[in-house]
């Protein structure tokens, strides 16, 4: 019996090839999203075990409203919170719309999350009453939210598409806590939480090579 070798067509095998590396590079982005974040939910989880057992109430570093020395709550907030049934509550969308947000790179994952605390942190600064203190991952979870939505319209990836058509509609419910509701809820950070995500989408967005001018 004789074996004949078959030409692959360069297009094929060209077009094979990236659908390789593609799914290589996925899959490593995933792995590193999901060490990134779980490490960043765990340092919470520390700091919060620090908290309770430490003298002093760590939330006074929490972002003050209407007071300039509280501007550096901006900061450290998000990794703080009132107790852990307050960060056991934020743990667990925090790891998936974490994740999620992470998957198309840690540097721009840690870019977008500047941009998220930034932009919410001064909303809560600015908006709350005066001398209210403000910890709490919430910002980040609806900036993460806004940002897996707003990525897929802003990069015009299939991919990222179908992912925010997904976590619209696993936390579509979570988009009314934009609005003023629950005394004790910091609606103005999820508010400006979700805004900078969308923010970050944009700011973060994959730039397009410029067409040739004729």
């Amino acid at each position: 019996m004789n074996d004949h070798g078959t030409r692959i067509p360069p297009t094929e095998r060209s077009t094979g090839e990236r659908l390789k590396r593609s799914a290589g590079n996925l899959a490593a982005g995933a792995a590193g999203a999901a060490m990134l974040v779980i490490v960043l939910v765990a340092g919470m989880w520390a700091i919060e075990v620090a908290d309770y057992v430490l003298p002093g109430d760590f939330n006074a570093y929490g972002i003050r409203s209407w007071d300039v020395e509280g501007l550096g709550g901006i900061f450290l907030a998000p990794f703080l919170h009132a107790g852990f049934g307050h960060l056991m509550a934020n743990s667990v969308p925090l790891l998936i719309l974490g994740f999620l947000a992470a998957l198309r790179g840690l540097g721009r994952f840690l870019l977008a999350s500047l941009i998220i605390i930034v932009v919410s942190g001064l909303g809560v600064w600015f908006t709350s009453s005066p001398a209210v203190v403000t910890v709490g991952a919430s910002g980040l979870i609806f900036g993460y939210f806004g940002f897996v939505l707003a990525r897929g319209l802003f990069d015009h990836r299939v991919l990222d598409i179908l992912i925010g058509i997904g976590v619209a509609v696993a936390y579509y419910s979570i988009i009314w806590g934009v609005l003023p509701g629950e005394a004790g809820i910091s609606w103005q950070g999820h508010l400006f939480g979700l805004i900078g995500g969308i923010l970050a989408a944009w700011v973060l967005r994959r730039k397009r090579a410029a067409l040739p001018a004729y």
